[in-house]
């Protein structure tokens, strides 16, 4: 009997949690040891951005925009899991000709799923690229601003496992203090947008995207 292709598994989780492991674009090497006697603080970008009042917003505009894909292609994955069940027990019962066709459909419908998953992916990380251009450069703007306010030379983003910062003192992370003037920012119109990638502020890459 001709093999079956694989499905590709695809996660049970919300989109809103595919969404929040977004991170920036770009990554940047560990920073430099501050000067002698300058302040450093830290921050956890992909929580700074994402409970941001526009960031919960946006992953939730993200949300509904794929929960639809979502639940297609859950749906094709459990036809298919139907089928596979049905050639399974059909081993004694079914002609050969009919195992054959099943087999067939079964084989058909695991390609188009694969190819309507990779899609998908390619949709959503279209949707993350223009996410993080937007939130992300207004993000960096107001850290730098932060920063230059409050006197500190540099700020380390600990978002990520692999950050090298091993341990800092909550006194130095900043995160819900920029979250508060992001949100202050964004009410009163004077956001502004910087590249993703300032030599001062580090950040990671965690992966994205609807698991295959």
């Amino acid at each position: 009997m001709k093999a079956i292709q694989m499905v590709r598994p695809l996660t049970g989780a919300a989109l809103l949690a595919m969404a929040a492991g977004l991170c920036l674009q770009a990554q940047t090497p560990a920073a430099a040891p501050p000067p002698s006697g300058g302040k450093v603080a830290v921050i956890e970008i992909q929580a700074a951005i994402f409970q941001t009042k526009e960031g919960q917003k946006a992953l939730a505009d993200l949300q509904v925009k794929f929960n639809p894909v979502k639940t297609k292609l859950e749906a094709k994955k459990a036809e298919i899991e139907k089928n596979q069940d049905a050639l399974r027990k059909g081993q004694n019962t079914l002609s050969p000709e009919a195992q054959q066709k099943l087999a067939r459909q079964i084989d058909a419908d695991t390609k188009s799923l694969n190819r309507d998953t990779d899609d998908a992916n390619n949709d959503l990380q279209e949707e993350n690229q223009k996410l993080m251009n937007d939130l992300g450069g207004k993000m960096y703007a107001l850290i730098a601003k932060y920063a230059a306010d409050k006197g500190y030379t540099i700020v380390l983003d600990v978002s990520a496992q692999t950050t090298p910062v091993v341990w800092a003192s909550p006194s130095n992370d900043i995160t819900r203090d920029v979250i508060a003037a992001y949100d202050a920012s964004s009410a009163a119109g004077t956001l502004t947008s910087a590249p993703i990638r300032p030599p001062s502020v580090t950040s990671s890459k965690p992966s994205s995207g609807i698991t295959k």
